[in-house]
Order: structure tokens, then sequence, then C-alpha cells
């Protein structure tokens, strides 16, 4: 596996059109993002002392936090709007290799701060809510 550059992992919006496209947030410095599952013990006196875990079972997730300079851009105001009214929208992560992300995600977090001759930034996070499909 070769190294990829963080410049290349992106969070898009969706545009809410049919067929649905997605547009870069702009602005953006830093993308993170945590797959987080939820294991179901079935773990029994025939397990010979082992824990034992059921594939496929339990809660699993999509956590993405970023962090960018404001500028004002269409995804940047339409993430605005949904962390306003909290509604889910579609989100994707790219990287570099050309793989993506896509899910339905709810904007948990946005912060916005700024020095007095410094630009405004803001950082946002993502929870995901259903399936996140791997592309």
């Amino acid at each position: 596996m070769s190294v990829e550059k963080g410049s290349a992992f992106l969070l898009k919006i969706g545009n809410g059109d049919a067929p649905l496209t997605y547009v870069t947030i702009a602005g953006l410095r830093t993308t993170q993002l945590q797959l987080s599952g939820e294991a179901v013990n079935i773990t029994s006196k025939d397990s010979g002392g082992w824990r034992e875990l059921l594939s496929g079972a339990g809660v699993r997730a999509v956590s993405v936090s970023a962090a960018g300079i404001f500028t004002g851009s269409v995804g940047e105001t339409r993430v605005r709007g949904n962390a306003l009214t909290g509604v889910l929208d579609d989100y994707e992560l790219s990287f570099e290799s050309g793989e993506r992300m896509r899910g339905r995600f709810l904007v948990t977090r946005l912060d916005y701060a700024g020095d007095y001759n410094g630009e405004r930034n803001y950082t946002i996070s993502l929870e995901s809510s259903g399936a996140v499909e791997s592309l």
C-alpha cells in the first residue's frame, strides 16, 4: 500500500439534485474518519474459556471531523443550513486512491472561530445514519 496525501482526503456534500452529485466542502485543512462497531458477545460455557463474538451483529457507525478556513462556498452554506435544521444529508469521503465512502450523515457540531486579524475558521463533526457504502 502506498502513502496517500492528506490533501487528497476530501469531504463532499450532495447537491440535493437527482441524479445526486457531490461538491467539495471548500477550505478544508484537516479531515478525519473513524469507523466503529459494537460487539455482540455470545460466549457460553462451551466456548472453552475464550470470548466469542457474533459476526455481522452489533451497531456500526462512521464519524467524520474536519477543520478548515471559511470561504462561503455552496458546500459550506449547505452544511450550515443542515446544522441549523438538524437535517440528514448525503456526504462523500474521497481518497487519493479513488476509493470513496458515501452515506447519510447528521451534522452534530459546527464551530466557527476567528482572530482579529486572521481568517475565520471552522470545525465540523458528522455522525452516520444508516449504512455507509464503500465504493
